[in-house]
């Protein structure tokens, strides 16, 4: 059977969570208790909108859409369903179609619809700009026009900002967040982070997305070949590239230039002046390339080879700072090595890497992968078994006012996510992860945005470190959906970051599945035999006001937590592991609990904890016992452990 709540996929037919929530909820007399709860969270984020405050909790960069999700914790999950169903649909389509330019405009409409600010968060002399309710046509039929509109519309986002501010987020934006950051939770300097904050929220949101909308042409391959076809074929030299170039042209960004078959190497910041490279084929190699005051915007476009991109500067390979930055390559097997900001990743720009065949390597430290902390950062790859390996806040993060999203539509994929950097919490041992599909606001700072990954088919492996996979920390929320496969989540990582044998212990704590501090997580896998493994506070757990959530469809899955989790919900919060079909296994200490007690808030205002492991089908093992239809109560009358049969379904 399905179990997924609202989707638009023709195979998913079944009962809306939320519904069935409630009808648990009223039949052990719980209901008051709940809706006490969920009124209790939102006079919370009330208190903290906008200009007001409590405790360490406020309203800076808070986003509208993660606001809804807080404040309606049973429908967001099938609000969930919805957004990464059709996020993966109106991706995956027109990729198959080879129609890049239709897959990157739908998933920049997403990212800027759903990273409006909240109202009462905006600057006091901006008004809220009304989301558009579809793609805006792409008017530009030249790669000229396109760049040069691409350009002005950047300029036109950052009129807001004085010359001054704009390059305060240049000079400081990258030492705050990341150079002198090595955490995952809060920022180094939260005073200045919170100003840069501050203005990030006052640039032109729309003028940024039109900006990127913009370059779209630049995904098309027509339009590619027709600037080609019309340029000329020369043999040029050009300062900072080795090989034949066959074209210059000038625009408003600054040159296009258009490289020859075969080997090239482009030393991109020798190249100031140059906006746009289109690589017609060879195996290339691509070093450095960041976006500067100089130069804002960054194209690069190779159709073929097994190319190398490589560099140690923050903002490189579709990484973007303050600016503007697009990297596609049609094919080859290839390999992207960075450090921070880098394979389509954002601080106040949109950074995105299009990579539509191969099997590929994607290597890079912090903020990498799909890493937003303001505006979007994207990362598709269409096809191919590829490997991303990361340390910190990479694999689809998105931080303050930030939508990050790594899409891999198929293929069997190995992410890695941690390994380097102790946990910064310091309670347990472990290494940082705070990653794959992560929302998180920095502590005392600002409030978080919105982490996407989405998997397409493939047997895929998810190696993670604390704080990773599906989770929301500080008014963030984060996503995580399969598609497809026999998927393995395992935390922690199995090796150090280099690839050296780890000596740390292996302790997950938060992860796969989880909501942390007012913020949501949601976990997706709609086929499959699937393991989900972790040790404290993680496989569908929740803390302190917000929702940790794991659905999955179906398929014989294993669930397993060695400390605490398996769907467990403490101090004010909700968690759901909903189950529909499979003999599944679940293993753990507190399987569908819910704590008695609440400590963060006050017990009589807060309503309670509430947890519901809910398995709709199939043969099942609750430690070692098999239990099949049947009801239990798991830490207090909030908590759910119900295992129906299919045909009880409803």
């Amino acid at each position: 059977m399905c179990v997924i709540a609202a989707s638009s996929s023709a195979r998913c037919q079944a009962p809306d969570p939320a519904n069935l929530i409630r009808r648990v909820l009223a039949e052990r007399n719980v209901r008051r208790q709940y809706d006490l709860y969920q009124s209790y969270s939102s006079d919370r984020y009330d208190h903290s909108a906008g200009d007001k405050s409590f405790s360490d909790k406020t309203g800076n960069c808070r986003l509208k859409w993660v606001d809804y999700l807080l404040r309606h914790q049973l429908e967001s999950i099938a609000e969930a369903d919805r957004f990464t169903a059709g996020l993966h649909q109106g991706l995956a389509m027109p990729f198959a179609a080879s129609d890049i330019a239709a897959a990157w405009g739908h998933a920049l409409h997403v990212a800027e619809k759903r990273t409006e600010i909240d109202p009462a968060a905006m600057p006091a002399d901006q008004q809220p700009v009304p989301a558009r309710l579809q793609v805006p046509a792409s008017t530009e039929s030249t790669l000229l026009a396109a760049v040069n509109r691409a350009f002005l519309e950047f300029q036109q986002a950052l009129q807001p900002l004085s010359v001054a501010e704009r390059q305060e987020l240049r000079d400081q934006l990258y030492r705050v967040t990341t150079g002198d950051s090595p955490y995952g939770y809060h920022l180094s300097d939260t005073t200045v982070g919170r100003h840069l904050c501050d203005l990030m929220e006052r640039i032109d949101h729309r003028s940024l997305f039109d900006a990127a909308h913009a370059l779209r042409a630049a995904t098309d391959r027509q339009v590619i070949q027709r600037h080609i076809n019309t340029t000329g074929r020369e043999t040029l030299t050009l300062p900072g590239a080795s090989g034949q170039i066959q074209s210059i042209v000038n625009s408003e960004a600054g040159r296009i230039v258009v490289g020859a078959d075969g080997v090239n190497e482009y030393h991109l910041d020798e190249m100031t002046d140059v906006a746009v490279i289109i690589d017609t084929g060879g195996d290339d190699i691509y070093r450095e390339g960041t976006t500067t005051a100089i130069r804002p915007l960054l194209v690069i476009v190779d159709f073929a080879g097994d190319d190398l991109y490589q560099g140690e500067k923050p903002g490189i390979q579709g990484g973007a700072i303050v600016g503007l930055s697009l990297l596609v390559d049609f094919s080859g097997n290839d390999r992207y090595q960075a450090i921070d900001i880098a394979q389509g990743s954002s601080l106040a720009g949109i950074g995105t890497l299009i990579d539509l065949a191969g099997n590929d390597s994607y290597l890079g430290d912090r903020r990498v992968q799909g890493s937003a902390f303001g505006g979007a950062a994207m990362l598709l790859d269409a096809q191919g078994n590829d490997d991303y390996r990361a340390a910190l806040l990479s694999q689809a993060v998105g931080g303050p006012l930030g939508f990050g999203l790594l899409e891999d539509i198929s293929g069997n994929d190995h992410y890695y996510a941690g390994g380097k950097y102790a946990n910064s919490y310091g309670d347990s041992p472990g290494f940082d992860g705070w990653s794959q599909g992560m929302g998180i606001g920095p502590r005392g700072t600002a409030n978080g945005g919105i982490g996407v990954l989405l998997d397409g088919t493939g047997d895929d492996l998810y190696e993670c470190d604390y704080f990773s996979h599906a989770g929301g920390y500080w008014f963030a929320a984060g996503f995580v959906r399969d598609f497809g496969g026999n998927d393995r989540r395992i935390g922690a990582t199995r090796t150090n970051f280099d690839g050296s044998p780890r000596e740390v212990s292996r302790f997950l704590r938060w992860g796969v599945g989880f909501g942390c501090h007012f913020a949501s997580g949601f976990l997706f896998d709609d086929e499959g035999d699937d393991i989900y493994q972790g040790d404290h506070a993680s496989v569908a757990y929740s803390w302190d006001i917000g929702v940790g959530a794991i659905i999955d469809t179906q398929g014989n899955d294993l669930y397993q937590a060695t400390s605490s989790g398996v769907a467990e919900s403490n101090n004010a919060a909700v968690a759901l592991l909903l189950d529909g079909a499979g003999n599944d296994t679940y293993l753990g200490n507190n399987i569908g609990a819910a704590g008695a007690k609440i400590e963060y808030h006050p017990q009589d205002l807060a309503g309670g904890n509430f947890t519901f492991l809910l398995d709709l089908g199939g043969t099942d093992t609750y430690n070692d016992s098999v239990q099949n239809d049947y009801q239990q109560e798991r830490g207090w009358s909030g908590g759910f452990l119900i295992d129906q049969e299919a045909d009880q379904e409803q």
